[in-house]
């Protein structure tokens, strides 16, 4: 488990190297994004993923080291005064265009286990003069953040990332406050694939070869403690192997009614 979280942290420090002209280009480091992405094709991995008026008023550098797979804002159906939390916030991007979305009475956090990445975050959120963020140094598998703290939890191609897939998603569960909802983006495999054939399509820092089927990822989600879980998948990135769109809700609260006596 240490290496796989090793490798990923070396890679996507270079992301941020490259993003700040330290290191050589972010396609370079071989992580989940850049123009090409680990397919060599335009268009699946990266800040092309979002609607570019969107973006406007973002920092070139957050879109730079915009690494995922897709937009995960684009189905988390964010509300002003909301709570949000982004897991492997990585450059910020989501983060920022979360703390737009919810507002000045919203919240956003960003987790990121990755130093360079946290610098990097910080200075595009002091760009943009985003006051309603926060970047916490952590890993996704034990979130600094309290029980019941946030009311959604959103992610861009990085639960795929983790050795420890159901620790990843128990905790996103214990962050929720009830009736939270879970809405990220990822890279899922067909259930035809097996985890070795998974793994012959890319790397882990490529996002491939640690992906979950959907039913995989479907029964982690259920363990968990969530319901209404849903994985769709949005556009291929290798064969059998696709960005997705993964919802989940944490069961509300009982009522008064409802509870036993």
């Amino acid at each position: 488990m240490s290496d796989v979280r090793d490798e990923v942290r070396s890679r996507y420090a270079a992301a941020a190297a490259a993003v700040t002209g330290t290191a050589g280009s972010a396609d370079a480091a071989g992580c989940c994004g850049g123009s090409s992405g680990p397919t060599g094709e335009e268009g699946r991995f990266g800040a092309s993923l979002y609607d570019a008026t969107a973006l406007a008023g973002i920092p070139v550098e957050a879109r730079l080291a915009s690494l995922g797979c897709g937009n995960p804002l684009a189905v988390a159906d964010l509300r002003p005064g909301e709570r949000v939390l982004d897991l492997g916030s990585g450059g910020g991007i989501d983060v920022l265009l979360s703390a737009r979305r919810v507002g000045p009475t919203g919240f956003a956090h960003g987790v990121d286990m990755t130093d360079a990445m946290l610098d990097l975050a910080r200075a595009n959120a002091e760009k943009a003069g985003a006051t309603n963020v926060a970047f916490h140094r952590g890993t996704i598998e034990d979130l600094p953040l309290a029980d019941e703290s946030v009311d959604v939890v959103i992610s861009n191609c990085v639960v795929n990332l983790s050795p420890d897939k159901p620790r990843v998603l128990a905790e996103a569960h214990r962050v929720l406050a009830p009736g939270g909802r879970l809405g990220i983006s990822d890279v899922v495999a067909e259930d035809r694939l097996t985890p070795e054939q998974r793994a012959e399509r890319g790397s882990y820092v490529g996002c491939i070869a640690g992906a979950l089927s959907r039913g995989e990822y479907l029964a982690l989600l259920t363990a968990a403690g969530f319901t209404d879980a849903e994985v769709t998948f949005t556009h291929a990135v290798a064969d059998g192997m696709h960005g997705a769109v993964v919802r989940a809700r944490k069961p509300a609260a009982p009522t008064p009614e409802e509870s036993p006596r």
